[in-house]
């Protein structure tokens, strides 16, 4: 049995999330090991509004999750999770194996805010804010032939 390393990024019901931390986080390290897989790493990420309302709900809490399964798995945690009622939604992605190690440590660090910091502004585009970070280097011409 080979087993690949996966992110697991889940959007979390923020009202179930806050009357049950522990059940509904814990429902991740549940669902991957009663198949045959072993967590690296499961912690809360973020919560925050969302950008347009997924199952009724404008809010979110972000979950990320490292686990190593068994390819042929993902199929049938993919289903656990579409009927739980506190993932709104998931997503997994196969990480490559020379750079696991790097990953894993880095999110350990994670960009959990502190308590009182404020939200991110949203309402600026992500053009105006590359234009305050970006130095012009030179013109590019455009030859036509």
């Amino acid at each position: 049995m080979s087993e690949n390393v996966y992110e697991g990024l889940y959007i979390f019901n923020s009202e179930l999330y806050a009357r049950n931390p522990d059940e509904v986080s814990g429902q991740i390290a549940k669902y991957i090991e009663d198949i045959g897989g072993e967590v690296l790493l499961s912690r809360l990420w973020d919560e925050r509004r969302l950008a347009y309302s997924i199952k009724g709900h404008r809010r979110g809490t972000y979950w990320l999750s490292y686990f190593k399964i068994d390819p042929s798995k993902i199929k049938e945690l993919s289903r656990l999770f579409q009927i739980t009622e506190s993932v709104l939604r998931f997503l997994f992605l196969k990480l490559d194996p020379r750079i696991v190690e790097a990953v894993v440590e880095h999110a350990k660090e994670g960009p959990v805010k502190p308590q009182g910091e404020e939200e991110i502004n949203t309402s600026t585009t992500i053009g105006e804010e590359l234009e305050e970070d970006l130095e012009v280097v030179g013109n590019i011409d455009i030859i036509e032939e």
